[in-house]
Parts: C-alpha cells; structure tokens; sequence
C-alpha cells in the first residue's frame, strides 16, 4: 500500500514538473526552421553585355531571391553560382550543358539550336515582319502555348521554358553603301543561322558568323558587313568596321530564351516552381521594354559615333522580300515530313501579326 502511494505521489511530482517545463518551454520565442537551400549554377555563352544576360544577372535571379525570402517566412533560398561569356557553355551548346546538368539554368538561343528548337525560328524563317519586339514576343508565346509540339521541343531537350526574349528588328552594317539590293551582289554578309536565307538571290554570300566573331571577321575581310539587330551590334561594336547602318527592318525575331534543366526544377517545391516560372513571365515583359528602348538610343549612338545611318527605300524593301525564295514553305513542308506542325506554326505566325494589325511585304504561308 505504501509502495502505491509512493509511486502515484511520484508520478504526480514528474507530471507537475514536465507541465512547467513544457510552459517554459511555450514561453520562449520560437526558433526560425533553417532554410531549404538549393545551390543553381546559371550560365549563357553570351557574356553580360548583351541585354538578355544582362537582365538574367541583374533582375531575374536579384528577384527571384527576393520573392523567395518574402514567400513561407524565407523557408527556401538559392545560392547562385554565376558563369557567363562562354566560361563554363559555348554559345549554341547551352541546351546540352542544361540537358546534362552542367549548369542549371540559363539562356538558350534557340536561332542557333535550330535543329533542336526549329520551329522556334518561325519568326526567322518568315522576314520582314515587325520591328515591334512586343508583338513578336506575345505572338510566340501564343504560338508556344496553341501549339503542344513547339513547347515539347523544350521537354524534349529535358528543359522547362521560363520566359522568352525578342530581338530588336534587324538592319545592315556595311563596309559600303547600301541604296538597292544591286549593292549588295558579290558581297560577302554574316548571317546567322536561318538569317542566311535573307540574302538568298540578291547576289550576295552568307557567311557563318556569332555576334562574338562579326567585329573580326569584318575587320579581317572575313565579310563585308553583316545582318544583325542594334543592341546586338553596339555590344559587338559592329559599327566601327562596319559604319554604313542600312534599315531594313526584317523584322524583330524570337531568338531564344531561359530554361532550366526539368528534373531539377521538378525536385523543388512548388512554391519554388511559382516563383521562377512568374519571374520568368515577367522577365519577358521587362526584356521586351529593355530592348526597345535600348535599340533607340544605341541608333543614335552609333550615329554619333561616326555610323552613316540611312533607311531603304520601302519599294526596294518589298523588291528584296519578293526577291527571295520562299524558304519558309520549303521549311514548314520538311518539318511537316518529319511528324512536325510546320506549316501550323507558319500560318500561326502569319496569322498572328496580321491579327496584330501588321501589314507584311509578303505571305511566307502561301
């Protein structure tokens, strides 16, 4: 009998005690749960320099961290390892370095991953639209979003899109005037990718070339001139060897935008997806903003620089568009053959600038 009420007043004493400590306990201020961190490495062949990477370093991933420490008490949190200008992936290559995990997220250029990405070059293979970067962004993206078989290019490649970015419509820079396409026969013009269809049947050459290699090749005689946008050039500093700047307006062009590798950006929370898909959404906007305004005022620049700015004449501008072939049929014919909605995406494109209120030199659809 004692034995019993020993051990009840015992275990009344232990109860007592562990309700204090479990008040004490209550009382004290609550210590913040560590933070999940997730280490993404970022790079592009491009350096910084250009637009695009410049707002990937400068207000996608500033942002980015500051939607994350806002968001769930700054429970999650990435520590960015940054590698730009072809120090970690080549320009063309960044697909393949985000596929295989050697950088998580980055910008692609789609206009030189045409056989993977080729129907993301619809706004290259089918010239002289817009020069309004707005209209060619959005109208991509619709494109993207329509049509399932252009935005499993990207999931194909392992990658998720995130957002995307419209080139500044592209002109001419020259060692030699420019007043007629008769200028440009015999002539040797860097042309990237798909673009060296614009000088199909005017007599001049195209020749392989980067924004990296155009000041070069140039200077060196590689080529006379090349086709390119403003901000592009005034990076490259294109207009010192090549100070005639002819207007053409080919139009502005999707060329590529920023992905992350997909197991990746599929083992974070969801919470974590939101804000680098939101923030890719809103990169996109900023970019298209950016960049018009930057092709402005670089024009001017240029000029004051010494360029010798002129705008061709619109008959010779609509004698240059019927001048060439109609790569674009030929281009969404062979993607048709190979299980792909070519001619869907072009009449899509086409549909939708003149839904836009654009009015084109040239139906590439039909």
């Amino acid at each position: 009998m004692k034995r019993a009420i020993t051990m009840g007043l015992l275990k009344r004493g232990l109860a007592g005690l562990l309700g204090i400590a479990l008040a004490m306990m209550l009382a004290l201020p609550a210590t913040p749960a560590k933070a999940d961190t997730f280490k993404l490495t970022a790079a592009a062949g491009h350096p910084p320099v250009f637009l695009w990477i410049k707002l990937l370093t400068e207000f996608y991933i500033p942002e980015v961290n500051k939607k994350l420490a806002a968001s769930s008490g700054g429970r999650y949190k990435i520590e960015w390892t940054e590698a730009y200008g072809g120090t970690l992936v080549k320009l063309g290559g960044e697909s393949g370095a985000l596929k295989d995990g050697i950088a998580d997220i980055g910008f692609v250029s789609t206009i030189f991953e045409a056989p993977k990405f080729p129907m993301q070059n619809v706004s290259y293979i089918a010239p002289f639209g817009t020069d309004n970067i707005d209209i060619i962004s959005k109208v991509t993206s619709e494109l993207q979003r329509s049509i399932p078989a252009m935005n499993d290019a990207w999931s194909k490649n392992n990658l998720v899109y995130l957002g995307g970015a419209a080139l500044d419509t592209y002109h001419v820079w020259s060692t030699f005037p420019i007043k007629s396409i008769d200028d440009l026969k015999g002539r040797k013009i860097s042309a990237p990718g798909p673009s060296a269809n614009w000088v199909k049947g005017t007599g001049a050459v195209a020749v392989a070339g980067t924004l990296s290699t155009y000041y070069n090749d140039i200077k060196t005689g590689v080529s006379d001139g090349t086709l390119t946008f403003i901000t592009g050039a005034w990076g490259a500093k294109v207009h010192e060897v090549a100070p005639f700047i002819t207007k053409v307006n080919f139009g502005a062009m999707f060329a590529g935008g920023l992905a992350v590798n997909k197991p990746r950006f599929e083992r974070m929370p969801p919470e974590v997806q939101k804000i680098l898909r939101e923030m890719g959404d809103e990169y996109s906007v900023r970019f298209a903003r950016a960049q018009a305004e930057a092709a402005e005022g670089l024009l001017k620049r240029m000029g004051d620089a010494g360029g010798k700015i002129s705008e061709l004449d619109p008959k010779e501008r609509q004698r240059w568009a019927d001048t060439l072939p109609n790569v674009a049929r030929t281009w969404a014919a062979d993607l048709d053959g190979k299980g792909m909605p070519g001619t869907a995406v072009l009449k899509g494109y086409i549909d939708g600038l003149r839904k836009a209120g654009v009015s084109i030199p040239r139906d590439w659809s039909k």
